[in-house]
C-alpha cells in the first residue's frame, strides 16, 4: 500500500467511525486533493464533510479551529506547509495555546496536515521543512510519518487526539509502497503518539531520523554495514512529544549519535 492510500484509508475510516470528522482545504473535494490524498471522500461523504475552500489559508484555518472549539473534529489540509505560513497565527495563537489559556477546560481536537520539506521539482518557497518550527510550540503534537503503517496509524491517532496535531507528510513518499501487516490493515489500527520505532537494530552507532530522512538513514546504515559498522536506525515518528527513552537506550548501547533531518543547520 502506498503512503497516499494509507492516509486516505485512515481518514475514510475515521470519517465513517465519527460523524464529527470532516475535511477542509483547497481542492480536497471534486478534485480529490492536489496530491489525491482525499480521493473518493467527497463522493462518499458529500459537500458538508469534504469542503473546498478559496486560496485563503488564514481563513479556512480559522474556520477549522472554530469548528474544533464547537466540538467537531476537523482535518485542515494545506496544499503544502509552506502555505501554512499564511495561517500560522491560527495554528499557534488560536489552536495550540487554548488548552493552557483555558486551564485545561477547552480542548482543540484538530489535525493540520499536508506535504512538508523537500519535494520534486519545486522552488525555494515550496521546499522548507517546518518540523523544528512547530516542535518548539507548547500545545501542539507534531508527527512525521515515514512508511505506510506510520501514515495510517499516526493519522488515526491524530484525528482521535483531543489536542491540535500537526502531521508533516512528504510529497516524495506519497507514491511509495510499503508492506502493511494484517494488524495495520484493520480499522482498529492506531499507533501511539510519542513512540519511536527501531527500523534497523545495530550496536556501533545510533542514527535518529524523521520522515523521508529515514530513507537516507537506512541507505547509510546499509553502506556502513559493508564496512563492518552496524548502525541502529530510529524512526522517530513523533517529534513532539519526543521518545527520549528509546533514543537514550540506543545511545547507552552504541555511545554514538547522528541525527538526520531536512531542516536548515545553524551557521
Amino acid at each position: 500500500m502506498t503512503v497516499r492510500d494509507a492516509i486516505n484509508q485512515a481518514i475514510d475510516e475515521e470519517m465513517e467511525r465519527d460523524e464529527r470528522v470532516f475535511v477542509m482545504g483547497e481542492e480536497v473535494a471534486q478534485y480529490d486533493g492536489a496530491y489525491k490524498v482525499t480521493r473518493g471522500l467527497w463522493k462518499k461523504y458529500g459537500d458538508k464533510r469534504v469542503i473546498d475552500t478559496p486560496i485563503t489559508e488564514a481563513g479556512f484555518a480559522g474556520i477549522t479551529v472554530g469548528a474544533a472549539f464547537a466540538g467537531l473534529r476537523p482535518i485542515c489540509e494545506f496544499m503544502t506547509f509552506n502555505f501554512a505560513m499564511q495561517a500560522i497565527d491560527h495554528l499557534i495563537n488560536s489552536a495550540a495555546k487554548t488548552m493552557y489559556m483555558s486551564a485545561g477546560q477547552c480542548n482543540v481536537p484538530i489535525v493540520f496536515r499536508g506535504p512538508n520539506g523537500a519535494a520534486a521539482g519545486v522552488g525555494a518557497q515550496h521546499s522548507q521543512c517546518y518540523a523544528a518550527w512547530y516542535s518548539h510550540c507548547p500545545g501542539l503534537k507534531v508527527l512525521m510519518p515515514y512508511s505506510s503503517e506510520d501514515a495510517k496509524g499516526l493519522m488515526k491517532a491524530a484525528i482521535r487526539d483531543p489536542d491540535p496535531v500537526v502531521v508533516l507528510e512528504n510529497e516524495m513518499l506519497y507514491g511509495v509502497a510499503f508492506p502493511m501487516s494484517d494488524e495495520a490493515l484493520s480499522p482498529d489500527f492506531v499507533l501511539p503518539i510519542g513512540k519511536a520505532k527501531i527500523e534497523r537494530p545495530g550496536q556501533h552507532i545510533t542514527i535518529v531520523a524523521i520522515g523521508k530522512s529515514v530513507d537516507t538513514a537506512l541507505e547509510a546504515a546499509n553502506e556502513l554495514s559493508g564496512k563492518g559498522i552496524e548502525a541502529e536506525v530510529i524512526n522517530l515518528r513523533s517529534i513532539r512529544p519526543l521518545d527520549f527513552d528509546t533514543i537514550a537506550q540506543s545511545v547507552s548501547k552504541t555511545h554514538h549519535l547522528v541525527t538526520v533531518e531536512q531542516g536548515w543547520p545553524q551557521s
